[in-house]
């Protein structure tokens, strides 16, 4: 190469191809592949290519650059979809802004891998223990940074193994578990290859060793010793968590604790486009029905919730007072409660919250929760660029009040959309008292791609995190009851319309 001085900057094409192959073991640990087993090796590759670039800290950093910008780019690819498909983007113009997109956030995993680099020369072989603690932290500085931590390799296990270690420390905790696991077979067997054989072979075998290489051998079988308890350790504290939730019953209603009520979840499929006020009224009209149907099948000794989805259909409840009237009658035609999501006024600065309505069987408003958590860009812009830059869905306030909603006697805290990625949310509603969790979504606008999948693993997560079950209602999918143990259960076919009916009681109280 013309130019010695940049080439020290790049690494060799073999740990490269190291760090390739770490990004698409991860890839294929997540949905649509699911391969989630594939996640407790996957870094390995990249943490050995680090150990050999590791006299360079600007080499590890470039390969942790190139793992995060490809594992990014492979998992979110589904971003390209909305743009592509609603506002007219050419694909290659989608798929560079994507790029730019993970390139950044790729600048996270490069951070782990700059630190590693440094421990690993300071410190050799041991560095690798310290491993795990530099990545949970990349994982959170992301989240704290960009307000999102997508498919944190904790969230890889939600169809898989280990989920019971989330009730210690959610899904930063099993980031941590699955990449000591391999943090300590790679130290094992870096120690291995150091260890000389002569200090455990019969006298009569053994050829003298010098103090040096006697000192040598001996560090390297504390640090087997170390591994071996380390491995022998995390193994049997991921399997007493997942035995420990597996014992305990789960399931619609499994808790016994009283105060049943019927949830009606509604998966009304309503397109993305197409929508004039005449298709608006039709599918309005055909959602009640659909629940109408659902409601001559329950026990109607029991209160009943009716759950509409989040969905293109933009309820105003407040503003709409035909629509107030409509509602209003479906509730006591059928003595149910309705919980839709609406935009309603925020009287402090004319804008709208992004809202949960709940209308009560006498056809009046009886709670409502306005969406903390919105969506960066796509439901508010940051005040230093609003009237500059647009907010693609809209310009909403922020919610500032964790309320609770009424299930017949049970409470329940609600998740709009995005919100079921964060677990202190979740965590909040349940010290408030909360029995059960609802999210409302709508994922249409990404299209029939793993987004539907990934989105469900969030709701898993704040499932085992918080021992409450997530009734989860959406427009194309996938709507599904989630248990506290994080089963998915009675999911509905994605993209189809179609109606669940959960029961729900008081929880027994106990907090993770």
């Amino acid at each position: 190469m013309k130019f010695p001085a940049v080439r020290k900057l790049f690494p060799s094409w073999e740990n490269v191809l190291l760090a390739i192959l770490a990004a698409a073991l991860l890839i294929l640990s997540f949905p649509d592949f699911e391969y989630w087993f594939l996640a407790w090796f996957a870094l390995a590759p990249l943490m050995w290519a680090i150990e050999r670039e590791k006299a360079s800290t600007t080499r590890g950093f470039v390969l942790g650059w190139i793992f995060g910008t490809i594992f990014f780019f492979g998992t979110c690819w589904w971003l390209t979809f909305a743009p592509i498909t609603y506002a007219g983007f050419p694909p290659i113009l989608a798929y560079f802004l994507l790029f730019i997109v993970t390139a950044i956030t790729g600048l996270f995993p490069a951070i782990f891998a700059g630190i590693l680099s440094v421990m690993l020369r300071k410190y050799g072989s041991w560095a690798f223990l310290g491993a795990p603690f530099v990545w949970v932290f990349t994982e959170y500085l992301r989240y704290w940074l960009t307000g999102n931590n997508w498919n944190a390799i904790g969230y890889s296990q939600a169809f898989g193994f280990g989920m019971g270690t989330a009730e210690y420390g959610g899904v930063i905790l099993l980031s941590g578990v699955v990449i000591s696991f391999q943090a300590l077979f790679l130290f094992l067997g870096r120690n291995l290859c150091q260890c000389r054989i002569d200090l455990v072979l019969p006298g009569r075998y053994r050829r003298p060793l010098s103090v040096e290489e006697t000192d040598l051998a001996r560090s390297a079988l504390i640090a087997v010793s170390v591994a071996s308890i380390g491995l022998l350790g995390i193994s049997v504290f991921t399997v007493f968590t997942e035995l420990a939730t597996y014992s305990r019953p789960f399931g619609p209603g499994s808790s016994r604790n009283g105060g049943f009520s019927n949830v009606i979840a509604v998966q009304p499929n309503v397109p993305m486009s197409g929508l004039d006020n005449t298709k608006w009224q039709q599918l309005r009209q055909h959602q009640v029905n659909l629940a109408e149907d659902a409601i001559r099948k329950t026990n109607k000794d029991e209160p009943i919730t009716v759950i509409f989805p989040e969905s293109p259909m933009n309820f105003m409840y407040n503003d709409d007072r035909e629509f107030q009237q409509f509602i209003g009658d479906f509730a006591r035609r059928n003595n149910v409660s309705v919980l839709f999501n609406s935009a309603e006024p925020d009287a402090t600065n004319g804008k709208y919250f992004n809202s949960a309505v709940m209308v009560g069987p006498d056809g009046r408003e009886a709670a409502q929760y306005d969406k903390i958590y919105l969506l960066p860009f796509g439901e508010a812009v940051p005040s230093f660029l609003e009237g500059i830059v647009p907010g693609f869905v809209g310009n909403f306030s922020y919610g500032r009040e964790y309320d609770i909603l009424p299930l017949g006697e049970a409470k329940a805290g609600v998740m709009i959309c995005f919100e079921s990625h964060f677990g202190q949310l979740s965590r909040e509603y349940v010290r408030n008292g909360a029995d059960v969790l609802i999210e409302m979504t709508n994922d249409g606008y990404l299209g029939p791609t793993p987004i539907l999948r990934q989105h469900l693993a969030n709701a898993v997560f704040r499932a085992v995190e918080t021992n409450r079950p997530v009734l989860r209602v959406t427009n194309v999918g996938i709507t599904a009851y989630i248990n506290e143990k994080g089963a998915v259960l009675d999911p509905a076919p994605a993209y189809q319309e179609d109606t669940r009916v959960w029961s729900v009681s008081k929880s027994d109280g106990r907090q993770t």
